[in-house]
């Protein structure tokens, strides 16, 4: 992991955002095929239009028990709020860092993107 921590950031001067998009992209790496398509799925969520979709996602994510969210969930909580944040050129730069350590996801991504309709201004 180092490695790629290494190859992505070679200051030690991080602004906030920076370290934020290093996070996640440090939890892509470790995430399941399974946890990446849910992340896929949120990306979309953002990219889109009144995606109707999004809604449905929301309230699925709402767990009715006591039990703790799941280290997966609280990484989404924490992107979700982050991404809020971020200018047109930190998502920019966020998705260049995920295109860097994963290109077939982000090409998916784009594809799926397309097909879906366009992105938000």
């Amino acid at each position: 992991m180092a490695g790629i921590e290494t190859r992505l950031w070679r200051s030690d001067n991080l602004t906030v955002t920076e370290k934020e998009i290093q996070a996640v992209i440090h939890w892509f790496a470790n995430w399941s095929s399974m946890q990446k398509e849910e992340f896929m799925k949120n990306l979309l969520d953002k990219a889109l239009p009144s995606n109707v979709d999004a809604l449905d996602s929301a309230l699925n994510s709402l767990e009715l028990n006591s039990r703790a969210p799941s280290i997966f969930k609280c990484q989404l909580k924490l992107f979700n709020g982050w991404f809020g944040d971020w200018t047109q050129q930190d998502r920019d730069c966020f998705m260049l860092k995920l295109t860097e350590i994963d290109p077939a996801y982000v090409s998916k991504f784009y594809e799926l993107l397309q097909a879906q309709g366009s992105p938000k201004q």
